[in-house]
């Protein structure tokens, strides 16, 4: 538990103060963002905020998770080592991006195809790693099964070790581009995107506590109430250092936003939220958990499949914020109601997942 402390409090520190560092070093370098111009146009007066936070974000999440292994003195598992890649590594992808955007002084960055090449390089890497390296137990960071709230009984090993391999690489990838694109989507006001992932992970700090004091590796045999994940414990460090991160970042990126998280952020927070819900076996929950994502990808789906079939639209504008925003909500009030709506949906997650434990 104090691990889990120390990387929530040295995160949310080293966030809070290395911010306006990092703004003054992006002003500097006029490193700002580009606005969309088929969006609302009261965000043209955000053109030039510092952009590329997600920096911040990442930086402040492993200085976290490091303080956290030394002052408990234990080395990282693979869960813990495989959740950082699937995190720096789509960072990584988002960096380069917003670096493209800055450059080329439009808000257009890498072309789709380099997108793909680099989401799909860490996401299938992550997925082939996270079937290996079983501890004592045989148990490996992540399973074939679909899991919901444990594993389910729907496995992809059922059709043979490769085949079951591949399919499993696919599912974990569409997870990741699912959750990747999700968070990159709801970042579109001031502070939105991370608030909604600070009270995300904050139900994965809750699940990866539950998980180690109910894991099966602390029983003689395994029952149906103990659970299958590796590494729990260390899985729950690196939500709350990612919340430590978000709490700092939020006090800047907050409505008059000083700085943006931008591609570096969502990709990395949202390769974080797959990377935990695979590890942790709750891939279904998180659609749960995080349902005010869900929510804000469904509505640009819909929006661009009814137009492409009636030449109409269903929104003023997509994804949903925006069109509250030519509703005539303001900024703050649409902002502070998706916390609270995605607060409500991680609530009923975590209802979920207690209630499951004690009928089991």
């Amino acid at each position: 538990m104090i691990a889990i402390l120390v990387a929530a409090g040295v995160a949310l520190v080293v966030a809070l103060f290395g911010t306006p560092l990092f703004i003054r070093f992006l002003t500097k370098k006029q490193y700002g963002q580009f606005v969309r111009q088929d969006g609302p146009t009261s965000h043209f007066t955000k053109r030039g905020t510092p952009t590329m936070g997600g920096v911040v974000i990442i930086g402040a999440t492993l200085i976290g998770i490091a303080v956290a292994m030394i002052v408990s003195e234990r080395i990282p598992s693979v869960s813990m080592w495989l959740a950082l890649y699937l995190m720096v590594g789509l960072g990584a992808v988002g960096f380069a991006d917003d670096l493209t955007k800055i450059r080329r002084a439009r808000s257009l960055g890498l072309t789709p195809m380099a997108k793909i090449i680099g989401q799909g390089f860490v996401g299938i890497s992550f997925a082939f790693l996270a079937l290996r390296f079983p501890n004592a137990n045989l148990r490996t960071p992540a399973s074939t099964r679909i899991s919901f709230l444990r594993d389910t009984n729907l496995d992809f090993a059922v059709f043979g070790a490769t085949i079951g391999l591949i399919l499993f690489i696919i599912w974990a990838n569409f997870l990741i581009t699912a959750w990747s694109n999700a968070v990159n989507l709801t970042d579109g006001l001031d502070g939105l995107a991370t608030g909604v992932s600070l009270v995300v992970f904050m139900g994965y700090i809750v699940i990866g506590i539950w998980q180690f004091n109910q894991s099966c590796q602390r029983f003689i045999s395994a029952g149906p109430s103990c659970y299958e994940t590796r590494d729990p414990r260390d899985l729950a460090i690196v939500a709350a250092a990612i919340v430590g991160a978000c709490f700092g970042f939020l006090w800047w990126n907050a409505s008059p936003a000083k700085i943006f998280m931008g591609d570096t952020g969502s990709l990395a927070l949202g390769g974080a939220l797959a990377a935990l819900s695979i590890l942790s076996r709750t891939e279904l929950l998180a659609v749960i958990l995080g349902g005010l994502f869900v929510i804000i990808v469904l509505s640009d789906v819909i929006q661009i499949g009814f137009f492409k079939l009636t030449r109409k639209r269903v929104f003023k504008m997509a994804p949903l914020h925006h069109h509250f925003e030519l509703s005539g909500w303001g900024e703050v009030t649409i902002v502070i109601r998706f916390w609270l709506i995605s607060g409500l949906f991680v609530v009923l997650g975590m209802g979920l997942f207690y209630a499951e434990w004690v009928v089991s």
